[in-house]
Parts: C-alpha cells; sequence; structure tokens
C-alpha cells in the first residue's frame, strides 16, 4: 500500500494519505492561530495561511512521531509552529525577488505591498516563537529559535552572495541547509525527542531532515530553470534575475569551456538574460540540470541511511516514501 499516497485536497495541497487525519487537525490549529491575532490583522494572516504549501514539515514531525511510537498534540504542535515560521520565509522570501504568484494566487506584497508584508511576515516569526513557549521547555524554544536563525541566516547570506562568482559549491551548499534543510531537519529532530527519542536517534532524524530538506531545495532550484510557470504555479526564473547562483550555474562555471565561461560570468554581472543553450549548448545546460539533480538523489539515499535506527513500522516506511516521492519529482525534470 502507497503510505504516502498524494491527494489533492480542495484548497490545492497535496498531503500524504496516511497522515491525513493529523494533516486535517493541524490545519485546525492553524485556524486557530490565525484567530489568535487582532480582528483587523486576522484576514491577511488567513490569506497567507491558506495559500502556503503542501505541509510539508508538519507531516514530517508526525511521521516522526509515529516512527517512535507515539503520535501526541506536543508533534502537531511542533509542526504548526514550523508551518507559520516556513509561511513568514515565504512572505519575506517573495518580497526580495518581487514574486506576483506563489501556487497560482497573488503574494502577500504583491496584493497589499512590501511594506505590510514585511509585516506580516514578522507577526508570523514572532507568534510562532511565542506558541514554541507553551511547550514549558527551554530547550525546545532554544531548538525552535536556533531554526529560526538558520533559515534567516541562511537568507541573509545568500542575499549578500547574489552575483557573486566566486561563490563555491560548498558555500552554496551551506546556504540551502540553512535555509530550506533546517526547518526540515528541526521538524523531524524535535518531533522525535518529543516522542521519546534518546540523543543519538534524534541526531539520525534530524539528519535525515537536513538531507531531505537540501535535495528538496536543489529541486526547487532545478525547477526554477526547467519548469514552466503553469505547472509549478509561481513566478520563475526569479534566481537568476536576482543574481541567486545556484548549483547548475555553478556547475556551468565551472565545466563550460574558457569563452563561454567568461560570457556567461559577463553577462551575469551585467544582470543580463542568460541564454544557455547559445552560450555553452543545449547538452552542457542539461548535463548542468541533471548532474544537479542527480546530487539530490545522492542526498535523498545518504536520508534513507539515518533511518536504520528506528523501528520498522508504517510510519518509518512513510518517511522513507517521502524521499521516494521527491526522488519522483526530480526524475519529471530531466531531459
Amino acid at each position: 500500500m502507497a503510505l504516502l499516497k498524494p491527494f489533492t485536497d480542495s484548497k490545492g495541497r497535496i498531503p500524504f494519505e496516511l497522515v491525513r487525519k493529523e494533516i486535517k487537525q493541524v490545519e485546525k490549529q492553524i485556524s486557530e492561530q490565525v484567530q489568535a491575532f487582532d480582528a483587523e490583522i486576522e484576514p491577511y494572516i488567513d490569506y497567507i495561511c491558506n495559500t502556503s504549501g503542501k505541509r510539508i514539515r508538519p507531516a514530517l514531525a508526525i511521521l516522526a512521531g509515529g516512527a517512535l511510537g507515539k503520535i501526541t498534540n506536543d508533534n502537531l504542535k511542533i509542526g504548526v509552529i514550523f508551518e507559520l515560521i516556513h509561511m513568514a520565509t515565504l512572505v519575506h522570501d517573495d518580497i526580495i525577488d518581487e514574486a506576483d504568484t506563489r501556487r497560482k494566487t497573488p503574494t502577500p506584497n504583491a496584493k497589499w505591498g512590501n511594506g505590510m508584508a514585511v509585516l506580516l511576515g514578522d507577526a508570523l516569526f514572532s507568534h510562532s516563537l511565542l506558541l514554541a513557549t507553551e511547550f514549558g521547555n527551554i530547550d525546545i524554544c532554544r531548538k525552535v529559535g536556533t531554526a529560526s536563525r538558520e533559515v534567516c541566516q541562511g537568507e541573509v547570506i545568500q542575499t549578500q552572495r547574489r552575483f557573486d562568482l566566486q561563490l563555491t559549491k560548498e558555500e552554496y551548499f551551506r546556504i540551502i541547509a540553512m535555509k530550506t534543510g533546517a526547518l526540515f531537519a528541526a521538524s523531524a529532530g524535535i518531533s522525535a525527542s518529543l516522542s521519546g527519542a534518546d540523543a543519538e536517534t534524534e541526531q539520525k532524524v534530524y539528519d535525515y531532515g537536513l538531507k531531505l530538506g537540501t535535495a528538496f531545495q536543489i529541486y526547487d532550484d532545478c525547477l526554477d530553470l526547467v519548469g514552466t510557470e503553469a505547472t509549478v504555479g509561481k513566478t520563475l526564473r526569479t534566481d537568476l534575475e536576482k543574481g541567486k547562483l545556484t548549483l547548475p550555474l555553478l556547475l556551468l562555471l565551472e565545466t563550460a569551456p574558457a569563452d563561454a565561461r567568461k560570457q556567461l560570468q559577463q553577462d551575469i554581472k551585467a544582470n543580463k538574460p542568460l541564454d544557455f543553450e547559445a552560450l555553452v549548448g543545449k547538452d552542457a545546460y542539461q548535463q548542468a540540470v541533471d548532474s544537479s539533480l542527480d546530487t539530490a538523489v545522492l542526498m535523498l539515499k545518504e536520508a534513507r541511511e539515518n533511518l536504520t535506527c528506528l523501528n520498522d513500522n508504517e510510519y518509518t516506511t512513510g518517511l522513507l516514501e517521502i524521499t521516494r516521492y521527491l526522488e519522483g519529482l526530480i526524475n519529471k525534470c530531466r531531459s
């Protein structure tokens, strides 16, 4: 049986079959958190919460709890917290990238302007940290705060290094591990701890989430190049326009002939539209994308290896199937 057989709900999200009931509870708790805001702010927050995501982070928290043998409201709550943080980062990302749509819906900055969107993102960040205090556990608060800081630092460093042709692949991996991997990792790791995992097991589950999130970001970076807005549902090509040097571009800079590399560097510095096929040829361009996707697949393999410490049950299988599901999406990106 496909434990994570996707289904699309009335809002276009794709939760997973095994945790359908718990995801619905997460949705209910998110709605309750929306109502915790001032009545004048509530409609804005509600809009953001109803146009954001597949709830992957809550799904990871629920599955990690189940893999350890017990799913409680604490597992749901940590999923809610990291989903709110994730929403806040998306609001800020769309401002920085000047994106008009996300999941075929106008972004908050497109609807209400950058100033309002910044404040709404800040409101979500601060509320998620406040919600973490309800655990009454300083260690949980510290871990939530650390993950929040990591994702913010990753975004800051990425912004600092835009159009920076000295950026290395190692630095790229560090940035995406911070900006995306950290929330995947913390969702899974903290939830495992809440369900009784010892420190070693918590670290393994955390590392699983980190690899999964990093692979997901590589996939998303490739999708920005080869996807279509009609199928992806958000503004694409923003990475190139904003000077984000993602893995496919770094590989092209590394492997292109000298003349093509020089022209590529000049066009990046001048913020010109990049015609990859004209500069390096269709085969070299596709090879860079495929090599990037291969790296993501390898990370998914490493993520699965971290789960050998868990009990053999349907939730552990669910964690494994998330990697298989993403691997299937990755293969659809190939030529």
